[in-house]
Protein backbone atom coordinates (compact mmCIF):
# COMPACT_ATOMS: atom_id res chain seq x y z
CA UNK A 1 0.00 0.00 0.00
CA UNK A 2 1.85 3.38 -1.23
CA UNK A 3 1.66 6.04 1.56
CA UNK A 4 -1.02 7.97 0.10
CA UNK A 5 -3.69 4.77 1.16
CA UNK A 6 -1.93 4.58 4.24
CA UNK A 7 -4.63 3.83 7.27
CA UNK A 8 -4.97 7.37 9.42
CA UNK A 9 -5.14 5.15 12.82
CA UNK A 10 -3.63 4.63 16.11
CA UNK A 11 -1.54 1.20 16.68
CA UNK A 12 -4.38 -1.06 18.03
CA UNK A 13 -3.52 -2.70 21.55
CA UNK A 14 -1.95 -5.38 21.96
CA UNK A 15 -1.91 -8.31 24.96
CA UNK A 16 1.92 -8.14 24.59
CA UNK A 17 4.56 -5.57 23.32
CA UNK A 18 5.52 -7.01 19.91
CA UNK A 19 8.49 -5.16 17.78
CA UNK A 20 6.91 -4.05 14.57
CA UNK A 21 8.55 -5.35 11.56
CA UNK A 22 11.56 -6.83 13.71
CA UNK A 23 12.97 -9.18 11.14
CA UNK A 24 12.38 -6.62 8.36
CA UNK A 25 14.84 -4.59 10.49
CA UNK A 26 17.01 -6.72 11.20
CA UNK A 27 17.44 -7.69 7.95
CA UNK A 28 18.22 -3.80 6.22
CA UNK A 29 20.06 -2.98 9.59
CA UNK A 30 22.48 -6.20 8.76
CA UNK A 31 23.80 -6.21 12.43
CA UNK A 32 27.24 -6.66 12.40
CA UNK A 33 30.07 -7.67 15.65
CA UNK A 34 32.09 -4.39 16.48
CA UNK A 35 28.98 -2.20 14.67
CA UNK A 36 27.35 0.80 16.68
CA UNK A 37 23.52 0.96 16.40
CA UNK A 38 20.87 3.51 17.82
CA UNK A 39 17.28 2.79 18.67
CA UNK A 40 16.08 5.93 18.94
CA UNK A 41 12.74 4.99 20.64
CA UNK A 42 13.52 2.05 23.01
CA UNK A 43 10.35 1.60 24.61
CA UNK A 44 10.64 -1.72 26.51
CA UNK A 45 13.68 -2.59 24.56
CA UNK A 46 12.57 -5.37 21.51
CA UNK A 47 14.19 -3.76 18.51
CA UNK A 48 17.67 -3.69 20.52
CA UNK A 49 17.38 -6.81 21.73
CA UNK A 50 17.27 -8.47 18.36
CA UNK A 51 19.76 -6.23 16.97
CA UNK A 52 22.06 -7.82 20.15
CA UNK A 53 20.97 -10.67 19.41
CA UNK A 54 21.85 -10.74 15.78
CA UNK A 55 25.41 -9.72 16.27
CA UNK A 56 27.32 -10.70 19.32
CA UNK A 57 29.83 -8.44 19.09
CA UNK A 58 27.18 -5.32 18.60
CA UNK A 59 26.85 -2.27 20.68
CA UNK A 60 23.48 -0.37 21.00
CA UNK A 61 22.45 2.93 22.21
CA UNK A 62 19.11 3.11 23.48
CA UNK A 63 16.78 6.47 23.78
CA UNK A 64 13.65 7.43 25.20
CA UNK A 65 12.20 10.43 26.38
CA UNK A 66 9.28 8.40 28.18
CA UNK A 67 9.87 7.37 32.23
CA UNK A 68 8.74 4.33 32.12
CA UNK A 69 11.48 2.86 29.34
CA UNK A 70 13.79 3.35 31.87
CA UNK A 71 13.32 0.10 34.24
CA UNK A 72 13.66 -1.81 31.54
CA UNK A 73 16.36 -0.19 30.03
CA UNK A 74 18.25 -0.70 33.69
CA UNK A 75 17.64 -4.53 33.52
CA UNK A 76 18.86 -4.66 30.27
CA UNK A 77 22.10 -2.50 30.91
CA UNK A 78 22.75 -4.30 33.76
CA UNK A 79 23.00 -7.92 31.75
CA UNK A 80 24.25 -6.55 29.03
CA UNK A 81 27.22 -4.67 28.99
CA UNK A 82 27.14 -3.72 25.17
CA UNK A 83 23.73 -1.58 25.91
CA UNK A 84 23.81 1.64 26.83
CA UNK A 85 21.17 4.04 27.65
CA UNK A 86 20.28 7.36 27.79
CA UNK A 87 17.10 9.43 28.43
CA UNK A 88 15.68 11.89 26.21
CA UNK A 89 14.25 11.62 22.87
CA UNK A 90 15.73 11.12 19.28
CA UNK A 91 15.63 15.29 18.40
CA UNK A 92 18.41 15.10 20.44
CA UNK A 93 20.09 12.09 18.68
CA UNK A 94 23.51 14.03 17.72
CA UNK A 95 24.35 15.06 21.59
CA UNK A 96 23.43 11.95 22.94
CA UNK A 97 26.14 10.38 20.32
CA UNK A 98 28.95 12.43 21.55
CA UNK A 99 27.70 12.05 25.50
CA UNK A 100 29.32 8.17 24.63
CA UNK A 101 31.87 8.96 22.42
CA UNK A 102 30.24 7.68 19.14
CA UNK A 103 30.54 10.01 15.79
CA UNK A 104 29.64 7.88 13.48
CA UNK A 105 27.26 4.93 13.67
CA UNK A 106 26.44 1.80 11.43
CA UNK A 107 22.46 2.11 12.22
CA UNK A 108 19.74 4.27 13.47
CA UNK A 109 16.07 3.15 14.10
CA UNK A 110 12.93 5.23 15.17
CA UNK A 111 9.92 3.95 15.72
CA UNK A 112 7.23 6.36 15.61
CA UNK A 113 4.41 4.43 17.35
CA UNK A 114 3.49 3.81 20.86
CA UNK A 115 4.38 0.82 22.84
CA UNK A 116 1.92 -1.40 24.08
CA UNK A 117 2.25 -0.69 27.16
CA UNK A 118 1.58 3.03 26.83
CA UNK A 119 -1.38 2.02 24.86
CA UNK A 120 -2.85 0.06 27.58
CA UNK A 121 -2.12 2.23 30.53
CA UNK A 122 -5.05 4.20 30.69
CA UNK A 123 -3.51 6.84 33.07
CA UNK A 124 -1.26 7.86 30.22
CA UNK A 125 -4.27 9.39 28.30
CA UNK A 126 -3.10 8.11 24.91
CA UNK A 127 -6.22 5.38 24.41
CA UNK A 128 -9.45 5.67 22.85
CA UNK A 129 -10.48 2.47 24.50
CA UNK A 130 -9.91 2.91 27.75
CA UNK A 131 -10.56 6.18 29.65
CA UNK A 132 -8.18 8.08 31.55
CA UNK A 133 -6.73 11.47 32.65
CA UNK A 134 -6.38 13.90 29.15
CA UNK A 135 -2.36 13.88 29.12
CA UNK A 136 -0.77 12.34 26.08
CA UNK A 137 2.58 13.40 27.16
CA UNK A 138 5.39 11.21 26.54
CA UNK A 139 7.21 12.45 29.83
CA UNK A 140 4.38 13.08 31.97
CA UNK A 141 6.77 14.97 34.30
CA UNK A 142 7.46 17.86 31.93
CA UNK A 143 5.11 19.86 29.31
CA UNK A 144 1.65 20.99 29.39
CA UNK A 145 -1.18 17.81 29.25
CA UNK A 146 -3.62 17.46 26.37
CA UNK A 147 -6.40 18.43 28.61
CA UNK A 148 -4.44 22.00 29.46
CA UNK A 149 -3.62 22.34 25.64
CA UNK A 150 -7.07 22.28 24.20
CA UNK A 151 -7.99 24.25 27.16
CA UNK A 152 -5.41 27.40 25.92
CA UNK A 153 -6.38 26.86 22.33
CA UNK A 154 -8.74 29.09 20.03
CA UNK A 155 -11.37 27.63 18.33
CA UNK A 156 -9.84 28.25 15.41
CA UNK A 157 -6.77 27.10 16.41
CA UNK A 158 -8.22 23.70 17.29
CA UNK A 159 -9.55 23.33 13.61
CA UNK A 160 -6.55 23.82 12.10
CA UNK A 161 -4.32 21.49 14.81
CA UNK A 162 -7.09 18.81 13.85
CA UNK A 163 -7.16 19.85 9.82
CA UNK A 164 -3.41 19.52 9.75
CA UNK A 165 -3.97 15.58 10.73
CA UNK A 166 -6.39 15.36 7.86
CA UNK A 167 -10.01 15.62 10.03
CA UNK A 168 -12.23 16.47 7.33
CA UNK A 169 -14.81 17.84 10.08
CA UNK A 170 -12.45 20.14 12.27
CA UNK A 171 -14.56 22.68 12.54
CA UNK A 172 -17.53 21.16 13.95
CA UNK A 173 -15.45 18.95 16.50
CA UNK A 174 -13.16 22.07 17.36
CA UNK A 175 -16.71 24.10 18.07
CA UNK A 176 -18.12 21.12 20.13
CA UNK A 177 -14.15 20.76 22.17
CA UNK A 178 -14.34 24.84 23.28
CA UNK A 179 -18.30 24.10 24.31
CA UNK A 180 -18.03 21.44 26.37
CA UNK A 181 -14.68 23.00 27.95
CA UNK A 182 -12.90 21.97 30.56
CA UNK A 183 -12.16 18.52 29.23
CA UNK A 184 -10.32 16.39 31.55
CA UNK A 185 -10.28 13.05 30.30
CA UNK A 186 -9.91 10.83 27.28
CA UNK A 187 -13.85 9.91 27.09
CA UNK A 188 -14.69 13.59 27.04
CA UNK A 189 -12.33 14.39 24.37
CA UNK A 190 -13.80 11.24 22.47
CA UNK A 191 -17.18 12.58 23.93
CA UNK A 192 -17.13 15.48 22.18
CA UNK A 193 -16.14 14.43 18.37
CA UNK A 194 -19.31 11.56 18.63
CA UNK A 195 -20.91 14.89 19.63
CA UNK A 196 -19.65 16.49 16.14
CA UNK A 197 -19.39 13.64 13.59
CA UNK A 198 -21.61 10.72 14.83
CA UNK A 199 -21.29 7.32 16.39
CA UNK A 200 -18.56 4.76 14.71
CA UNK A 201 -19.44 3.58 11.16
CA UNK A 202 -16.49 1.36 10.41
CA UNK A 203 -13.34 -0.13 11.58
CA UNK A 204 -11.59 3.24 12.52
CA UNK A 205 -13.05 5.08 15.58
CA UNK A 206 -13.91 8.67 14.45
CA UNK A 207 -11.86 10.21 17.09
CA UNK A 208 -8.70 8.85 15.74
CA UNK A 209 -7.33 11.64 13.55
CA UNK A 210 -8.23 14.27 17.07
CA UNK A 211 -6.27 12.24 19.43
CA UNK A 212 -3.39 11.89 16.94
CA UNK A 213 -3.76 15.43 16.15
CA UNK A 214 -3.79 16.82 20.20
CA UNK A 215 -0.46 13.93 20.73
CA UNK A 216 1.35 14.86 18.11
CA UNK A 217 0.98 19.01 19.54
CA UNK A 218 1.28 18.09 22.75
CA UNK A 219 4.74 16.33 22.20
CA UNK A 220 5.72 18.50 19.55
CA UNK A 221 6.42 15.35 17.14
CA UNK A 222 6.40 17.30 13.95
CA UNK A 223 9.53 19.23 15.40
CA UNK A 224 11.30 16.41 16.92
CA UNK A 225 11.20 14.12 13.67
CA UNK A 226 12.73 17.02 11.48
CA UNK A 227 15.32 17.82 14.18
CA UNK A 228 16.02 13.94 13.78
CA UNK A 229 15.61 13.69 10.17
CA UNK A 230 18.49 16.50 10.06
CA UNK A 231 20.94 14.93 12.07
CA UNK A 232 20.85 11.22 11.63
CA UNK A 233 21.83 10.86 8.23
CA UNK A 234 25.29 12.52 9.01
CA UNK A 235 25.84 10.26 11.34
CA UNK A 236 25.70 7.24 9.73
CA UNK A 237 29.17 5.73 8.82
CA UNK A 238 29.68 5.03 5.16
CA UNK A 239 26.83 1.78 4.19
CA UNK A 240 25.22 2.46 7.36
CA UNK A 241 21.15 2.50 7.44
CA UNK A 242 18.33 4.78 8.66
CA UNK A 243 15.57 3.00 9.14
CA UNK A 244 12.23 4.80 10.39
CA UNK A 245 8.63 3.42 11.58
CA UNK A 246 5.77 5.57 10.89
CA UNK A 247 2.19 4.53 11.76
CA UNK A 248 0.07 7.20 9.50
CA UNK A 249 0.50 9.54 6.62
CA UNK A 250 1.66 12.85 9.05
CA UNK A 251 4.30 10.92 10.39
CA UNK A 252 5.56 9.23 6.77
CA UNK A 253 5.06 12.43 4.83
CA UNK A 254 8.03 13.93 5.90
CA UNK A 255 10.21 11.03 6.43
CA UNK A 256 9.25 10.25 2.83
CA UNK A 257 10.22 13.74 1.59
CA UNK A 258 13.23 13.90 3.79
CA UNK A 259 14.48 10.64 2.10
CA UNK A 260 13.79 11.77 -1.61
CA UNK A 261 15.61 14.71 -0.92
CA UNK A 262 19.06 13.49 0.40
CA UNK A 263 18.61 10.18 -2.16
CA UNK A 264 19.72 13.30 -4.74
CA UNK A 265 23.13 13.69 -3.44
CA UNK A 266 25.49 11.27 -4.09
CA UNK A 267 26.10 10.04 -0.28
CA UNK A 268 22.56 8.63 -0.08
CA UNK A 269 20.33 6.08 -1.75
CA UNK A 270 16.68 4.71 -0.82
CA UNK A 271 16.23 1.53 0.57
CA UNK A 272 13.02 1.03 -1.49
CA UNK A 273 10.96 3.37 -3.99
CA UNK A 274 8.12 2.82 -1.84
CA UNK A 275 7.67 2.28 2.00
CA UNK A 276 7.49 -1.42 3.03
CA UNK A 277 4.22 -2.53 4.79
CA UNK A 278 3.96 -5.93 7.13
CA UNK A 279 3.10 -9.03 5.61
CA UNK A 280 -0.56 -10.75 6.08
CA UNK A 281 1.49 -12.96 8.65
CA UNK A 282 2.47 -9.96 11.08
CA UNK A 283 -0.33 -8.41 10.73
CA UNK A 284 -2.41 -11.41 11.39
CA UNK A 285 -0.16 -11.59 14.66
CA UNK A 286 0.47 -8.59 15.49
CA UNK A 287 -2.30 -6.26 14.87
CA UNK A 288 -0.53 -3.39 16.15
CA UNK A 289 1.76 -3.82 13.05
CA UNK A 290 -0.95 -3.32 10.53
CA UNK A 291 -0.75 0.48 9.55
CA UNK A 292 3.10 0.33 10.04
CA UNK A 293 5.32 1.88 7.40
CA UNK A 294 9.21 1.38 7.18
CA UNK A 295 11.27 3.15 5.10
CA UNK A 296 14.97 3.15 4.49
CA UNK A 297 17.84 5.71 3.72
CA UNK A 298 21.63 4.24 3.21
CA UNK A 299 24.48 6.39 3.27
CA UNK A 300 26.79 5.18 0.25
CA UNK A 301 29.78 7.48 0.42
CA UNK A 302 31.32 10.20 2.59
CA UNK A 303 30.83 13.62 2.08
CA UNK A 304 33.70 15.47 -0.40
CA UNK A 305 36.60 16.41 2.19
CA UNK A 306 34.98 14.65 4.93
CA UNK A 307 37.02 13.05 7.54
CA UNK A 308 36.16 10.16 9.17
CA UNK A 309 37.59 9.74 12.66
CA UNK A 310 38.91 6.30 13.52
CA UNK A 311 36.60 4.31 16.35
CA UNK A 312 37.29 5.14 19.71
CA UNK A 313 36.55 3.07 23.06
CA UNK A 314 33.17 4.81 23.00
CA UNK A 315 31.80 1.90 25.27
Amino acid sequence: MTASKMTDSMPPESPAHVPVLRDTVLRWLAPRSGGRYVDGTFGRGGHTKAILEAAPGARVLGLDKDPEAAPAAAALAAGEPRFRFLAGDFSELGSALDRVGWDLVDGILLDLGLSSPQLETPERGFSLRHDGPLDMRFDPGSGETAAELLDRLEEREIADLLFGMGERRSRAIAWRIVGRRPLRTTGDLRAAVIAAVGPRRGRIDPATRTFLAVRSAVNREPQVLAAALHEAPGRLRREGVLAVISYHSGEDRPVKHAFRRLAEEPRFELGTRRPIRPDEDESGANRRSRSACLRILRRIEDAPGEIVRPDGDGR
